[in-house]
């Protein structure tokens, strides 16, 4: 699904990532783990151009995404990103910042279809072979109507109805997490990537997080998770990899990398963290 291909990025004078090479299949689980400053989240935000790389290659389904002349917007729709800091716009309703981005697409496809339609009458007022129109099949009222009841469901799912009318600013950091992994599901990702998703929380609202995370492990969603939960990693990751300096020490399954670690340094920093 996503193949990394001698990945670098610098900042100025300082490389940050030193030519990272991996493959993430479908369905795969992969756990990012490491100290500070190894590159972990710089690497993530990569995976979907959110930091432009400097040098190598991003492949999703196919396409580099990381070469600048691609439509990366376009990509994005299909992976979903978690944030440290959850990242909610604090102006809108829960349900608001759910709907957003799946009603501001549609609608934008809605509108890039119509202009097509448009020009295409022109052109078949000329044509003897006349070119098919796009099909429109929705209307701006339907699509915030069915966007709110997918917003609804997701919500439901993870008991937080009752918050539909809320502002982000009323909620526990906890609820604020899990508010924003449904509002990246509602644009149906084929990927989640996450970063470092615990961090901000107080130790007791972590485990609803989690929680929620295993039950989309469960269901069977790739994902790509930076984390300092090391119990986590072991449990629910199918993959774990080790970054150090800018690049992966150790590519492993957890019961090998946490029970049996190869690399010198992976060794050094699972005896300080387990």
């Amino acid at each position: 699904m996503i193949e990394v291909i001698d990945l670098k990025k610098s900042f100025g004078e300082l490389e940050v990532l030193k030519g990272i090479t991996t493959t993430i299949k479908a369905g795969e689980k992969v756990a990012i783990i490491g100290p500070s400053g190894s590159g972990k989240s710089t690497f993530l935000r990569c995976l979907n151009c959110m930091e432009d790389p400097t040098g190598g290659a991003v492949i999703f389904d196919g396409v580099n995404i990381a070469d600048m002349k691609v439509d990366i917007n376009a990509h994005r729709r299909h992976m979903g990103m978690v944030f440290q800091q959850f990242n909610l716009f604090n102006n809108k309703t829960v349900l608001g910042n759910i709907m957003l981005a799946p009603v501001h697409i549609a609608l934008s496809d809605l509108r890039k279809k119509k202009v097509k339609n448009f020009f295409l009458k022109i052109g078949n007022l000329f044509r003897k072979n006349k070119k098919p129109l796009y099909k429109i099949n929705t209307t701006k009222a339907k699509i915030k109507e069915e966007a709110r009841e997918n917003a609804l469901r997701l919500l439901k799912r993870i008991g937080l109805e009752d918050k539909a009318d809320a502002y982000p600013s009323t909620l526990s950091g906890g609820q604020k997490q899990r508010i924003a992994i449904i509002r990246a599901l509602a644009m149906n990702p084929k990927v989640m990537l996450f970063d470092e998703p615990t961090s901000a929380l107080d130790p007791e609202m972590v485990g609803e997080v989690l929680d929620l995370i295993k039950q989309l492990a469960d269901e069977g969603m790739t994902m790509v998770i930076v984390t300092h939960e090391m119990g986590f990693a072991r449990e629910v990751a199918t993959r774990v990899l080790f970054m150090d300096d800018g690049k992966i020490l150790e590519d492993n399954t957890p019961e090998e990398l946490f029970g049996n670690p190869q690399n010198p340094r992976t060794k050094e920093f699972l005896s300080k963290v387990l």
